[in-house]
């Protein structure tokens, strides 16, 4: 299962692309020259994410001789929206808080992995599970930030996100906890505009817990989607949120 695809790099890679050409075009002017002096600022941004799960699968096979394994094959962007609070710590680095909340879904996919000889239901290759998110989240990142040239400034952050999920649990084949740790890497630039400073960012997430719910009662009386829950051994969460900071 790939992290991110290509599409999605080249999509982030022009509109930085895009951004830095706008930046230069004006860079005979200095924008905004004291933004950066300031001890304690805020802003708002809005984004969008793209959820994964890294899924471990244990091989289990059931009574009746199946043995099935979880995958997520493709992703799909969901939104973000955040406030910001950053605090001046020195003239490269910076301490920032931006609660707020993400929302996107994952669709599971379960593949029987039994060969069809063998299988009782051969016809039978095939589920998927839609797992929806509305996280509220509270990442704490120390922003790292090169000299600035003209109106341009880039910079790379890393730190930590605290995850609360609201969704409401259901029977499912996999149920996920609530909360969850994420360590977070990203990159980004400052453009320096006339009437406020512009900041898109890429940022990686990585859990640091395993959020599959093995007390599954609800599944005792259910073996036939149980044994979806029995396959996998793991999940943990991945992210790439791509968010435009406007302070």
């Amino acid at each position: 299962m790939n992290f991110i695809n290509a599409r999605h790099i080249s999509f982030i890679a022009l509109i930085l692309m895009a951004l830095t050409a706008v930046a230069q075009d004006n860079d005979k002017i200095l924008n905004r020259q004291y933004a950066d002096m300031k001890r304690i600022h805020y802003g708002f941004s809005v984004g969008c994410n793209f959820q994964d799960l890294l899924i471990t699968n244990n091989g289990y096979v059931s009574e009746d001789g199946q043995s099935w394994f979880a995958d997520i094959p493709n992703h799909s962007p969901g939104f973000c929206v955040n406030v910001l609070a950053d605090l001046r710590l020195s003239e490269h680095f910076n301490l920032r808080l931006s609660p707020g909340m993400y929302f996107g879904n994952k669709v599971v996919k379960y593949y029987n992995a039994t060969p069809p000889e063998e299988a009782l239901e051969p016809n039978i290759f095939k589920q998927s599970q839609n797992v929806k998110a509305t996280y509220i989240v509270v990442p704490l990142d120390l922003k790292i930030s090169t000299k600035r040239y003209h109106n341009i400034r880039p910079y790379f952050t890393t730190g930590v996100t605290g995850l609360y999920d609201l969704s409401k649990e259901r029977p499912e084949q996999l149920r996920l906890k609530d909360f969850d740790v994420l360590l977070t890497v990203g990159m980004g630039c400052d453009f320096y505009l006339p009437f406020f400073k512009l900041c898109p960012e890429v940022k990686f997430c990585f859990g640091l817990k395993n959020l599959l719910e093995t007390n599954r009662p609800d599944l005792q009386d259910n073996p036939a989607m149980e044994v979806f829950t029995k396959s996998v051994s793991k999940i943990k969460n991945n992210m790439v949120v791509v968010t435009f900071y406007f302070e």
